[in-house]
């Protein structure tokens, strides 16, 4: 892997001016998409065999986890944990076998305690809460920054989703080479639950995905947020729902 990545370029230099209105506007009024029928069935499908396999086992969620590397690392790291990845490329997740197999010393197949799965996270997130199913970590690993000024709400903390994610609960971890997004993302935290939420610069001590390395490998700078909101998101949330 050639460690020429770039970091984000935008023309912002701090916290975008229209976050703040747009997390007030997402707050009052809930997401109502209708679920995509095949999204509701991968969720009944991934909740009935973590049922049949650790149905006991607290719950971490690899929210993005594209050819499930971090995933992998984290079923290995948390032995006592079930955990799903979810991506919504079949073609990504069906690398993850791949990548088993060309290494040396390594089982050929996934740990029992993961499950792989292709869905739209705006749905996923949202039929875990409709089923009061709360991971203990949740971990959103360099998602796609959108640095441009017009895509705030495509970053997840200016989607409609955000209030929906937190009220998920549990240990949420978001990872990024762009301060900005985390600057963002611990500003929406604040604004929806009053839950403290910092920025600080993180050099781990082996890469947890592949992009991870490859901007380590790249020089870049690497930042993250660790939000203990386990009970704070959903009391504050639905206190401050309308009705």
């Amino acid at each position: 892997m050639h460690a020429n990545s770039r970091v984000p370029q935008s023309a912002q230099t701090g916290i975008h001016e229209q976050l703040a209105r747009l997390l007030d506007r997402h707050r009052q009024a809930p997401y109502l998409k209708p679920y995509a029928d095949y999204n509701r069935a991968t969720f009944e499908s991934s909740m009935a065999r973590r049922e049949a396999l650790a149905p006991a086992a607290p719950l971490i969620l690899d929210a993005g986890c594209g050819i499930g590397a971090s995933s992998i690392a984290l079923a290995r790291a948390y032995p006592d944990h079930y955990v799903i990845g979810v991506d919504q490329s079949q073609a990504r997740l069906a690398r993850a076998q791949s990548r088993l197999r060309r290494q040396e010393g390594k089982a050929h197949a996934l740990p029992a305690n993961l499950d792989l799965v292709r869905a739209d996270l705006v749905d996923y997130w949202r039929l875990l809460n409709d089923a009061g199913i709360h991971p203990a970590r949740h971990y959103l690993l360099y998602p796609n920054p959108w640095p441009k000024i017009g895509q705030l709400a495509r970053r997840w903390h200016g989607h409609p989703i955000f209030p929906a994610l937190l009220d998920l609960g549990g240990v949420l971890e978001c990872r990024s080479n762009w301060k900005i997004y985390i600057d963002e993302f611990c500003f929406a935290v604040r604004q929806l639950t009053g839950h403290d939420a910092r920025c600080e610069p993180y050099l781990p001590h082996e890469a947890l995905t592949p992009f991870e390395r490859k901007y380590l490998e790249s020089g870049h700078m690497l930042y993250r947020t660790v939000v203990k909101c386990a009970a704070i998101a959903q009391t504050s949330l639905r206190s401050s729902s309308p009705g």
